[in-house]
């Protein structure tokens, strides 16, 4: 069976990279584009007056990827700032690019889920009133959950746009995947961390059946939109190496 993964670019060619490693066949079909923000001119400012926060949220590893491609040279993380991570991909990308794991506040290891809900578990002990914070996210928006809720503790918050999705641009291999996946659903697994991943694979093949399709995702709202989809056989993992291993090999033939 090979495993479809369907996140962006680069989070994709990671994934599949650690999945062979451990001995899953798997390919890279990346169904969500990722651009640089139409306003590069406010991320620029906002690493200016980034001190001034005490707290960072970034909201996936695309978020904190392309905010510090705008990073000022010989600039450091600030010491007194916190980096928050909605869960351990992100975390991953906020070390390689420098932040240092004691400044970063993300879920529990444990968590049920690795979403917001579980980081403002990590977060609601300390005082928010009067706090800046910042959250990076992609263009267009997304859920306001944990900014409605910092500020109903008194905390000052601003969205910033680091990137833009874009719908992606399949190449000619991966049309190849995608062809396979569909003549032989049966040995094909897609791997969705992201809703957005499924409404492009309708949009990029418009009345095609799923009903013999099968798919594991990383949260209840996308397990939701991919059995709207027509996905008959649909289970949920926790985001992380050893728990997506296990996944997958519990749905081997």
């Amino acid at each position: 069976m090979r495993v479809i993964v369907t996140r962006p670019a680069v989070q994709a060619a990671e994934w599949v990279t650690r999945l062979r490693a451990c001995g899953i066949d798997s390919a890279a079909l990346p169904l969500i584009g990722i651009a640089p923000a139409a306003d590069t001119a406010a991320i620029e400012t906002a690493w200016a007056h980034l001190p001034d926060r005490r707290l960072v949220v970034f909201v996936s590893p695309n978020a904190a990827e392309q905010f510090f491609t705008h990073r000022p040279a010989q600039t450091d993380w600030p010491a007194a700032v916190w980096a928050g991570s909605p869960g351990p991909g992100t975390t991953r990308t906020l070390r390689g690019l420098g932040v240092p794991q004691t400044r970063i506040v993300e879920p529990a290891a444990d968590a049920a889920q690795f979403d917001s809900e579980s980081l403002w578990a990590r977060l609601e002990g300390h005082d928010w009133q009067g706090a800046e914070v910042l959250i990076v996210r992609g263009e267009g928006g997304g859920r306001d959950w944990l900014a409605t809720t910092l500020r109903s503790h008194g905390a000052h918050v601003v969205h910033l746009a680091g990137y833009r999705r874009a719908a992606p641009v399949l190449s000619a291999t991966d049309h190849l995947v995608l062809a396979a996946a569909q003549a032989e659903p049966a040995h094909h697994l897609w791997f969705f961390s992201s809703s957005e991943a499924i409404d492009n694979l309708a949009l990029a093949l418009p009345g095609a059946e799923w009903v013999n399709a099968r798919a594991v995702t990383t949260h209840p709202r996308i397990a939701g939109r991919a059995r709207r989809l027509g996905f008959s056989s649909v289970i949920e993992a926790r985001p992380t190496l050893d728990a997506m291993v296990a996944c997958i090999q519990s749905m081997q033939p």
